[in-house]
């Protein structure tokens, strides 16, 4: 049995892991026909909890075991958090420059800059978790994932919260709780592993055939994250008249297509390349090793999260966010499995 997980392995960790999101398509769409999209998408939404509530944190714990946390992964650490930090900065600055622009008002305005500010928010559980397969990235990856999560489930929603209060109403209400604990149950994890490798000094392979199977067990959340990302892409959203109406620069007053434009402009194209400039000179000035580079630009333009939805009684809109999601799912994650394939085939 340890042999036969020894031989698959390799084939369920690196750059074969990325095939999943087109076999989660495929797969998907002859479920869809046969069972109907509605409970195909049910199905799938269970899955993303277990994936997110055992698989994710399990994994991280695997990592953080053979790994001595010093000086360097405390650097990194700051570095994801002021990086983060500064992503949704440039969000706010970037939704009041936008909303002067197509003279938004009042509360349309501020509903404008919600929205843009929450839509910052990137997919680093799942798509981003394929930089978990590469090796030489796992640590990083796992750190930026950690605070990412923070951000994602804390920070912004408690920002949200107490935004522009005279806009919320009586029915408003918080992340559901297993989201709200997500984060905090995602940090315990890694905590433990930290703590428990770094008093005892064990490492996975002194479990034994116990650590294979363990490694094997967590090695499958990659192929299975890629996977709903996969299952998350459906055909009815690739329609062309769509696709001129999200690159189209005329629109109506009051479509909502001029704000799924920007959040899209924002996250595809302005914060990656302003991202990938700043630590390009950083990595040139040998300020930070390529793996920061590698997992710092990759993460910038990871499509937008699906958890983003559960931010609207916050006071974000919900067709412009489901729109952002979509497209940049799409249009990012043939660019992410690019990223991905040149960094680490090639050398910074």
């Amino acid at each position: 049995m340890i042999e036969t997980l020894n031989a698959i392995l390799p084939y369920i960790t690196g750059l074969w892991t990325l095939p999943w999101i087109l076999i989660g398509f495929i797969v998907t769409l002859l479920l869809s026909r046969i069972f109907g999209e509605s409970n195909v998408d049910k199905v799938m939404k269970k899955i993303g909890l277990l994936l997110l509530y055992i698989f994710v944190p399990l994994l991280l714990f695997r990592i953080f075991l053979d790994v001595d946390f010093g000086e360097n992964e405390l650097l990194f650490s700051v570095f994801c958090f002021v990086t983060l930090g500064l992503m949704y900065v440039l969000a706010y600055l970037f939704a009041k420059l936008n909303a002067n622009k197509m003279n938004l008002k009042g509360a349309t305005k501020r509903h404008f800059i919600k929205t843009v500010l929450a839509n910052q928010g990137r997919s680093s559980a799942f798509i981003g978790g394929a930089m978990l397969a590469i090796s030489e990235w796992q640590i990083p990856a796992a750190i930026y994932m950690s605070i990412g999560a923070i951000f994602l489930f804390a920070i912004i929603p408690y920002i949200l919260s107490h935004a522009h209060k005279r806009d919320r109403t009586s029915k408003d209400h918080a992340l559901p709780w297993y989201l709200i604990l997500f984060p905090w149950y995602l940090l315990a994890f890694a905590a433990t592993s930290v703590i428990f490798h770094g008093t005892t000094g064990i490492y996975l392979e002194d479990f034994g055939d116990a650590g294979i199977v363990f490694k094997f067990f967590t090695a499958i959340t990659i192929p299975a994250a890629l996977y709903y990302v996969g299952a998350g892409i459906h055909p009815h959203d690739l329609k062309l008249n769509e696709m001129k109406k999200l690159f189209s620069l005329k629109h109506k007053r009051r479509d909502h297509w001029p704000w799924v434009r920007n959040i899209f402009f924002l996250t595809t194209i302005v914060t990656p390349l302003l991202t990938a400039l700043f630590f390009s000179i950083f990595l040139v000035m040998d300020f930070i090793p390529k793996e920061w580079f590698a997992v710092l630009v990759i993460n910038s333009i990871l499509p937008i999260t699906s958890t983003n939805m559960f931010l609207i009684p916050y006071g974000i809109d919900k067709k412009v966010t489901a729109l952002s999601v979509t497209w940049t799912t799409i249009v990012c994650v043939p660019i992410v499995v690019l990223l991905i394939t040149i960094f680490r085939t090639c050398p910074i």
